[in-house]
């Protein structure tokens, strides 16, 4: 543990997963519920593992991002004996969580058919592109249904269409899925049956257009890109400081601007009845925007930060990724994650965003190699290491002896 384990067992201790995933959407949710106590068992594909182990670039992070907190079981599923396994392990699981493409699982003799009769009481989580309808077949990625729902035409410019700055979609499947694991859990306690539920990416997305769709019914009008929107508040964007950091304010409301008012010195602000209200401000934007940049333009980064912090002010220092190591919120209460990449890179990485009592969230386990695991599930499913040795022997599972 990062930070001293309670006493109390993590809100989901007892539970155990089954997880068959790869890149984010899958491993974003087992990575939830091993966060919140449950065993969460990867099972990888012998000899080589899960895919993104090796994947460079921008993703070169996503596996031990993604994966802490999870055991490995390393498994040839293209062979009977590895699939007679995954039975054998699933009569006794509470969750299987899977990500492959549309089919995969039931070729693979895997689906929730199949292991649905070895055990009733399983809730199987299917994450897809898609949930059923006449797109369901489709492969999809977090950029195709951002795309295809309309957050990138949201969030670039005008003719610009642009995907958001993570991979927001996966995560929120991810997400999505772990609230209907736990409804289903729940439901279990009264039905004593399990269920088949389904998290999808396109339809996550069109949630998050609930807004501007909302807006379009209101209106009558579609809904422009952010970048050009028609704004609600009358200061509410970036400005320079003195020191040449860009700096998001919001004055969104008549409270907010007559302290900004005040602490600069500007009475011919706040005393002139065309900015008496927001509304009012919203018409006369482009000049009272010219305003509030003159009086931010003053101070330095450092200097706007105490004083908005003193006076209430909604602001924001635009920050890269990279700024948030060492944020001392996010550190607070060695609330971030010491986390071990590959190569002996390690770095701190913020935790499960919530709180739950007294109970730590943090880290149990780094992310494991391939088949760390393997002989320590299989004998507690009832193998004998000799039995368990054969099966590495023939490569249908791999790992450590």
């Amino acid at each position: 543990m990062t930070n001293g384990a309670t006493a109390a067992p993590l809100p989901l201790d007892g539970v155990r997963v089954l997880e068959f995933s790869h890149t984010i959407m899958g491993p974003s949710a087992g990575m939830m519920l091993a966060d919140l106590g449950a065993d969460v068992i990867k099972i990888e594909s012998a000899p080589d593992g899960d895919t993104t182990r090796r994947l460079g670039g921008f993703a070169s992070g996503f596996f031990f991002a993604f994966n802490r907190n999870k055991r490995s079981l390393a498994v040839d599923l293209k062979s009977k004996e590895g699939q007679a396994l995954i039975h054998r392990l699933a009569a006794e699981t509470d969750v299987v969580l899977e990500n492959f493409g549309p089919g995969t699982m039931e070729r693979l003799g895997c689906g929730y058919d199949d292991l649905g009769k070895r055990n009733p009481r399983l809730i199987y989580c299917a994450l897809k592109g898609f949930l059923s309808g006449p797109y369901e077949h489709r492969p999809a990625l977090d950029e195709v249904v951002q795309y295809m729902a309309g957050l990138a035409y949201m969030t670039g410019p005008p003719g610009q269409p642009l995907r958001a700055g993570a991979s927001v979609i996966d995560i929120m499947g991810g997400m999505f899925a772990v609230i209907g694991i736990q409804a289903a859990l729940r439901e279990r306690e009264r039905t004593g049956k399990g269920q088949l539920v389904k998290s999808a990416l396109f339809e996550s997305t069109a949630f998050l257009m609930t807004q501007h769709m909302a807006g379009q019914a209101v209106t009558g009008r579609p809904p422009p890109p952010m970048p050009a929107r028609e704004g609600a508040w009358g200061i509410y964007e970036t400005f320079q400081a003195a020191d040449g950091e860009l700096i998001f304010v919001g004055l969104t409301s008549d409270n907010h601007w007559r302290r900004f008012c005040h602490h600069f010195d500007r009475s011919d602000m706040l005393d002139n009845p065309k900015y008496a209200n927001n509304q009012l401000r919203v018409k006369e934007r482009p000049i009272i925007r010219a305003m509030v940049a003159e009086c931010v333009g003053r101070l330095t980064m450092p200097e706007l930060t105490k004083l908005f912090d003193e006076i209430g002010i909604p602001f924001a220092p635009v920050a890269r990724p990279g700024d948030l190591f060492e944020d001392p919120h996010l550190n607070f209460g060695g609330r971030m994650l010491d986390v071990a990449f590959k190569d002996g890179v390690r770095a701190k990485i913020p935790r499960l965003p919530l709180e739950v009592g007294a109970h730590d969230l943090g880290l149990r386990r780094q992310a494991p190699t391939i088949g760390q695991h393997s002989v320590e599930i299989l004998e507690e499913a009832g193998m004998s290491k000799a039995e368990v040795d054969v099966l590495r022997g023939r490569g249908v599972v791999s790992g450590p002896a």
